[in-house]
């Protein structure tokens, strides 16, 4: 006769099903974050100059992929990645596409998916992706302060209004003008508030602020 399993070990049995699972999803939700910081780089930034529709049609891809895995047990993380990945995609449409010659409104294009996330996060809901979303907004912006702070607009300006073939003088004006001690020190410091706000992230036990450490860490 086979033994039945006790209601208490049922209980001990789920809770640390629940307990373990989230342990598993801590490293891919940082390897996914970083990677998705990645891709507007690589993939994003030449599709959105030849083809700025496409790539902000590619918005609703997003989003209606991390619906439906939503809705699929086992993709739930990718899920909830998916859709905060579709904010950061669409405010990289909007700048890139139409206004990336006016430096002074990239933040608050980027910061266009800020309300939603809010919202999200204090209701509890999808909060992998929106601290994704967050990371990754927190990661621009040290970046753009960086380059207010040692006067590099107006270079960020000139490559955007010369052909690419041009480019390459402009960038090198750019590097040349921050060969001095002092960018160098204002680099380091903005560097080591990304590595602190990452590393004190990954310590957590919560998925959520791995995908945030892999958004801000991604973006040394």
């Amino acid at each position: 006769m086979l033994s039945e399993t006790s209601p208490q070990t049922k209980i001990t049995e789920r809770l640390t099903a629940k307990i373990e699972q989230p342990v598993a999803e801590r490293l891919p939700a940082f390897l996914a974050a970083a990677f998705l910081v990645s891709v507007p780089v690589f993939i994003q930034a030449p599709l959105v100059r030849l083809q700025p529709w496409v790539s902000l049609s590619i918005t609703l891809v997003w989003l209606l992929s991390g619906l439906y895995m939503l809705r699929q047990p086992t993709l739930k993380l990718w899920g909830d990645l998916a859709i905060g990945f579709s904010w950061t995609w669409l405010a990289g449409s909007l700048y890139w596409g139409w206004l990336r010659d006016n430096p002074y409104v990239h933040l608050p294009v980027e910061a266009i998916g800020l309300p939603i996330v809010i919202i999200l996060i204090s209701q509890n809901r999808l909060k992998v992706g929106s601290y994704f979303y967050m990371g990754s907004l927190l990661g621009t912006v040290i970046t753009d302060l960086y380059f207010y702070w040692v006067d590099l607009i107006p270079y960020w300006q000139q490559v955007m209004q010369v052909e690419p073939t041009a480019a390459g003088a402009v960038l090198q004006a750019a590097l040349r003008h921050i060969e001095n001690p002092i960018a160098v020190i204002r680099a380091l410091v903005l560097l080591s508030v990304l590595v602190i706000m990452g590393t004190l992230s990954i310590k957590s036990d919560k998925v959520y602020w791995w995908a945030f450490s892999g958004a801000v860490l991604s973006t040394i």
